[in-house]
């Protein structure tokens, strides 16, 4: 029978309208129950609902929705409640006490439905409540899912910026005079609920799966909370659906089959998803590793081929790599115009030169900092370097360059290629773009410094636009700006690019 067919069917259609209601609640919620690391609590408040369902029907003589409902709510807030207190009075640790409560309430939940289903008349079926049943979803069941569905999107909605904060500054929280227990009790409240709409669908035992999966598979696709909260509720629709689909072609439980669905999702998205995904990772890590290959090639035949061209097997010695994978990676420079053919070997091309001079640059600027402003000793340093020089732009050189004073050799006593000259000149008289210093000693600038905030001296600065009141400077490659007024007299030193 095709799936058209089946949606003619009037229990399809309620199944299908659940499905979609319990993935979008249980998804949104989810995002903020991984955040909490509260994972294994929500699978506790889904197990101690079973004691509350028992009572519920004790008291209201049978099956009744509205009562099911209060009942496995305030089961779910007693074993919250009842953890916090275990938490915060007693000696045991965080996850021991949820696996204390949710067990001993889920026992006395599966004791309770054995006990009354001895008796004549009674219909409650333990599998039922365990993994669901959602082919058997009524129209009384879709409204409270509905219902359940507004809460969370609802509460999510309005109460954003306190869930936000509390979740990943509680103690920030607290100072702004949030109170971070009660947004604590009310997300309890809402998985309680979330918990109560999962019934039908998947179960207590597989409602985890759904609060957990589809949010842990957004957050492999964003790091921003709020599309992150869009995807997790996309992620927990197409589980429910895509599951409840698979579940009638295959004439298997549907519950388990969601479960399987959104996990698939999550394995697909581990492996392809920008920026966390295994294949990502992969191939980042294999990019990064000819990086550093070609950069140490480069930093090679800059030291040790400015007079006669190297050759491959020169190059794999000196930088301890396979002679294979160096001749590949010296076949593509080549391409990419950073090394030329010479004499049976190779040269560096003007644009290598220059890659290679900022290497070796970084590599001895690096262990000239470790030693004068780390403490560190010469025999200390290289590997630092070694790794560090692969890491270190431009701006951030010529920061490191400025606050040792712009020294001509290492540690070592080898020499330090110069980058810049300086010049003394007026601050007025600089152009926009300009790159220069103050001076060390000057009362001034030590007034600015205080006035402003900002430490001026011993670093680089960029003017970005002049004015009769004053300038408008930053440090290179930084967005933030820096007022200086009624300075034009000053004399800073401009610094120059040295050409080779």
């Amino acid at each position: 029978m095709e799936l058209l067919e089946y949606l003619q069917y009037p229990w399809i259609i309620r199944a299908l309208i659940a499905s979609v209601l319990v993935g979008i609640s249980c998804g949104m919620l989810g995002v903020f129950i991984v955040l909490r690391n509260m994972a294994l609590i929500g699978d506790a408040l889904s197990h101690a609902i079973l004691p509350g369902i028992v009572i519920a029907f004790i008291v209201f003589g049978g099956y009744h929705l509205s009562g099911f409902f209060l009942g496995a709510v305030l089961a779910g807030l007693l074993a919250a409640a009842a953890i916090t207190w275990i938490q915060q009075n007693l000696p045991t640790k965080n996850d021991a006490a949820i696996g204390i409560i949710f067990t001993v309430m889920f026992a006395a939940g599966v004791i309770g439905i054995s006990i009354l289903s001895r008796n004549e008349g009674v219909h409650l079926d333990l599998q039922d409540f365990l993994f669901g049943n959602i082919l058997g979803v009524g129209s009384e069941d879709l409204w409270l899912n509905l219902l359940i569905a507004i809460a969370v999107v609802g509460s999510v909605m309005f109460f954003f910026r306190y869930f936000f904060i509390t979740t990943f500054q509680e103690s920030y929280a607290r100072a702004m005079g949030i109170k971070s227990g009660v947004v604590h009790y009310y997300l309890m409240l809402l998985l309680s609920f979330t918990v109560v709409a999962s019934l039908q669908t998947v179960g207590v035992i597989l409602v985890v799966a759904m609060l957990v999966t589809p949010s842990s598979t957004a957050l492999l696709w964003s790091d921003n909370l709020k599309p992150a909260l869009a995807i997790s509720a996309g992620f927990g629709t197409l589980s429910a659906i895509s599951g409840l689909v698979a579940a009638i072609y295959l004439e298997i439980p549907p519950g388990p089959a969601m479960a399987i669905c959104a996990f698939i999702f999550f394995l697909v998205s581990a492996l392809v998803s920008p920026k966390k995904g295994y294949l990502f990772q992969y191939f980042r890590k294999q990019k990064y590793r000819a990086k550093i290959l070609w950069e140490d090639i480069l930093k090679y035949t800059f030291k040790f081929g400015q007079r006669e061209p190297v050759s491959t097997d020169q190059v794999s010695i000196g930088i301890e790599r396979n002679p294979r994978e160096v001749k590949k990676a010296i076949k593509k420079m080549v391409r990419k115009g950073l090394l030329l053919r010479s004499n049976g070997g190779y040269k560096l091309t003007d644009n290598g030169a220059a890659r290679g001079k900022q290497l070796v640059r970084a590599h001895r600027l690096w262990e000239t900092w470790l030693v004068g402003k780390a403490g560190l000793s010469e025999d200390q340093i290289h590997e630092d370097a070694e790794y560090y020089e692969h890491l270190l732009n431009e701006d951030i050189l010529d920061q490191i360059d400025a606050s040792l004073n712009f020294p001509k050799v290492d540690p070592h006593g080898t020499p330090i290629p110069q980058k810049y000259e300086r010049e003394k000149i007026g601050l007025n008289k600089l152009k926009t773009g300009d790159r220069f210093l103050f001076p060390k000693e000057n009362p001034v600038v030590e007034q600015r410094e205080s006035e402003t905030g900002s430490r001026l001296r011993g670093r680089i600065f960029q003017l970005i636009s002049s004015s009769e009141v004053g300038f408008i400077i930053s440090e290179p490659g930084k967005k933030t700006t820096v007022n200086v007024p009624n300075l034009e007299i000053l004399l800073v030193e401009k610094l120059i690019e040295l050409r080779d």
